[in-house]
């Protein structure tokens, strides 16, 4: 149980540094040059996307079972930890395009966490 916990941290911290890195350096992009805020906002899904995949990833790895349950969890966590800043920060709730964005980052954080606990298998077996 302590490993599987660890992993979802593990996961839950790369996801988080991850998306923050990047959010710096698409601010840094938006600032200096003519990109449209449309285009940025497909770039920044994208980013999510690969961080969301990534982190579920890394929970496979570090949780050596269970990947799609560990990794969807990492999706759910990340999903749950952005709608309560949105909500208790903002008070706004999710928009249909948000809910069908988190739906890709879950759906890419449990395909990481299917592809990361078979990732090293081969090589322990």
């Amino acid at each position: 149980m302590k490993r599987q916990l660890n992993a979802l941290l593990y996961g839950w911290i790369f996801v988080l540094a991850f998306i923050l890195i990047t959010s710096f350096i698409l601010a840094l992009i938006l600032q200096f040059t003519d990109i449209s805020q449309w285009m940025l906002s497909w770039i920044a899904f994208g980013v999510g996307l690969v961080a969301l995949f990534v982190g579920g990833m890394v929970t496979g790895v570090k949780g050596k079972a269970k990947g799609w349950i560990f990794g969807g969890i990492t999706g759910l966590g990340f999903t749950i930890f952005v709608f309560l800043v949105q909500y208790l920060g903002y008070q706004n709730g999710f928009t249909l395009e948000q809910f069908l964005h988190h739906s890709g980052y879950i759906l890419a954080a449990v395909f990481g966490g299917m592809i990361g606990v078979n990732m090293f298998s081969s090589t322990e077996k």
